[in-house]
């Protein structure tokens, strides 16, 4: 084989691999396989300059650019006319029942009124045209609609279009240029100057002429519209939106048909509780009648198409004034700083209060006391302040970190990003949080364990240690506020039970920072008990599942310490012995597969069908992706049992899950 043949049979396999892995996320190949054949493609490109136009070396964005030219789009890009309520929605619907209506009385024949919902991302809008061989020749931004702006070396950074699909018909197609949470994370772990959010991180991104910055954004994208194509036309939107999935092209696959205006909004109300476990931003949904026809009858205004409208949410971002920094101690030891901020309305709450992180992430993002900053609600945690409003930073003040613990004055040390109060033995906050770690529900389960009570064991029974609890003696209880003869005996009866707790729940209450549940049961499947942990190495504890670098530092650290030895032992001196069974894994159709569970269950609790399918063989994780087998669906089930539908997942019923075992 001569050496251009050679080329474009790598460019066709690499490519094929891109669409596997980024697309269908079902790679066929290793990453080292990969990576060998780049090379070898790399290289004949070098020795022959035959360079094909769709070659996946063309994805590297190792040039700068001088400026940007412009492009005039095949066919105008329309922007939305928007909605804020469902009024609005029937107002407009209403408008298209008796439009429909009116046609078909002059002798027209449109099919009853049928919408396609899809969710409004909140990106760059991008537009892509490709050729006759399936080339793609330019990409560009929207701008005024008729002429946007060539960034074609800048698009060719997303890993997920095709540089060349299927031939045909020359034709433009538009979507939205996004970036997910954890692009834009991983871009401000690594970067002097972070970004503010994932919207400003993708334009940014697709207007840098460095294209290597660009590529160092990670973008994604998802389409859902052919403005131009040339050949025969669409019937409906539905037929568009499968060309565009027969393209290639990346698609977001929560996609709702709707007859009704009961329909949309149970399809919008379902789009909007699903918003905060989405990994890219989404600021509404889109509603647009399906047929061709209809749409052409209906026309537009001089802004808008009439076919369709957008919904639009409540803003997750907000400014305000930070009014002070508060620094908290938490269960580890750990001095954090939250931002008390001037009361803000954001995503239908108010907001008075959001994290800082660290110093370091103060000084990176320059936040000041009395500035204006931005504030971001993301994922149903709380809020986070992403920078400063840079015209209102004269005359605010500095951010200090405090030179002693705030809550016992003791020294604090730092390591790391953090500060840490070193008096773990008298330190309030410390030790009542452990405390009420220790005794929460899924560690040793001490029932009717409040912070309260916890508070006053510390400052009025002088309890300064986990161990401390089993000590504890019924006249000393009674001296406590509201505590009668039943609760303190009640709290006593509490105590004893938990002296046989399962291995991983025990691990788990001796609170190992970044060992969670699911964590501590996999490190107790490994390796079975409270030595076999404490000897493991770092490549041992590596080996198991979910498992990194982080996670397996800190549990050497912590076995490490004598503090913790110490009161491990006089734990098990004092009667806790932690069980440990063995589970026997029956063979099923389970094994091996990811399985999540959502909604109330009739025969099982959460933790029951949760080791009954671990009994079985599968893997159970809490959050449902395109790597999830089956979703186990019960009443009530919420926003996994809509992300398991988007994305094709499997969901079984409880009934249906008895029968398959």
């Amino acid at each position: 084989m001569d050496k251009k043949a050679r080329i474009e049979e790598l460019v066709e396999l690499l490519n094929k691999y891109a669409y596997e892995y980024y697309s269908l996320d079902k790679p066929s190949v290793t990453d080292k396989e990969y990576d060998l054949k780049y090379d070898e493609l790399k290289e004949l490109e070098n020795e022959t300059g035959y360079v094909l136009p769709y070659s996946p070396t063309q994805r590297v964005g190792d040039v700068i650019l001088e400026g940007f030219k412009k492009y005039t789009h095949k066919a105008r890009l329309w922007s939305l006319d928007k909605a804020q309520s469902m009024e609005e929605i029937k107002e407009w619907h209403n408008r298209n029942i008796k439009f429909v209506n009116e046609m078909n009385a002059r002798g027209e024949n449109l099919p009853p009124l049928r919408y396609v919902i899809t969710k409004k991302f909140d990106g760059l809008t991008i537009n892509l045209t490709y050729n006759e061989e399936g080339i793609l020749e330019v990409a560009a931004t929207r701008g005024t609609g008729e002429t946007g702006e060539d960034v074609t070396a800048q698009v060719k950074t997303i890993k997920e279009i095709p540089l060349k699909t299927s031939t045909g018909d020359i034709f433009e197609v538009h979507g939205e240029a996004i970036m997910t949470q954890e692009a834009f994370d991983k871009y401000n772990a690594i970067s002097e100057t972070p970004l503010k959010n994932l919207r400003n991180g993708a334009a940014g991104a697709l207007r840098n002429l460095n294209v290597k910055e660009t590529a160092r954004r990670g973008l994604s994208a998802f389409f859902y519209d052919v403005g131009y194509k040339e050949g025969s036309a669409f019937k409906n939107y539905e037929e568009m939106l499968k060309f565009i999935k027969d393209k290639g092209l990346p698609m977001d696959e929560y996609i709702r048909y709707a007859t009704t205006l009961e329909e949309v909004e149970k399809y919008i109300k379902e789009i909007e509780a699903m918003r905060f476990d989405l990994n890219y931003d989404i600021d509404g949904v889109v509603v647009a009648i399906d047929d061709m026809r209809t749409r052409e009858l209906l026309g537009y205004t001089v802004k808008f198409p009439k076919w369709a409208i957008a919904f639009k949410f409540e803003a997750q971002e907000a400014t305000t004034k930070l009014l002070d920094v508060e620094w908290n101690v938490g269960r580890s030891g750990r001095v954090g700083p939250t931002a008390i901020l001037d009361p803000v309305e954001l995503a239908g709450v108010t907001v008075r209060r959001a994290t800082l992180n660290n110093m370091d992430d103060i000084r990176r993002k320059g936040v000041r006391i009395g500035a204006d900053v931005f504030v971001r609600r993301s994922n149903d945690v709380i809020p986070e302040i992403m920078g400063v409003v840079e015209s209102t930073i004269e005359g605010s003040e500095e951010i200090n970190a405090p030179k002693v613990c705030p809550s016992c004055g003791s020294h604090l040390v730092l390591d790391g990003a953090h500060y840490f109060c070193e008096n773990t033995l008298s330190c309030k906050p410390q030790m009542v949080k452990s405390i009420v770690h220790f005794a929460s529900r899924e560690a040793m389960n001490i029932a009717g364990f409040s912070e309260k009570t916890a508070e006053q064991l510390f400052e009025k029974l002088d309890i300064r240690s986990i161990a401390d609890l089993y000590k504890l003696k019924k006249e000393e209880l009674l001296t406590l506020e509201k505590f009668g003869e039943k609760k303190a005996q009640n709290l006593l009866d509490a105590v004893e039970r938990s002296k046989t707790p399962e291995l991983y729940r025990f691990i788990y209450a001796l609170g190992i920072p970044n060992v969670g549940v699911k964590t501590a049961r996999d490190l107790v499947d490994k390796f079975k008990s409270i030595d076999g942990l404490k000897e493991a190495t770092f490549d041992e504890l590596i080996s198991v599942s979910d498992v990194g670098d982080i996670v397996a530092k800190c549990v050497l650290e912590f076995f490490h310490e004598e503090k913790v030895i110490n009161t491990i032992n006089e734990l098990l001196a004092l009667g806790i012995t932690p069980i440990y069974e063995e589970k026997e894994v029956i063979e099923s159709g389970f094994s091996g597969k990811t399985v999540v569970v959502t909604g109330t269950m009739q025969k099982y609790s959460r933790s029951e069908i949760k080791s009954k399918l671990e009994s079985l063989g599968a893997k159970v994780s809490g959050s449902v992706s395109k790597k999830t087998d089956y979703v186990i669906a019960g009443e009530e089930a919420g926003s996994k049992l809509t992300k398991a539908q988007e994305l094709g997942v499997t969901v079984i019923t409880e009934e249906e899950f008895e029968k398959m075992i």
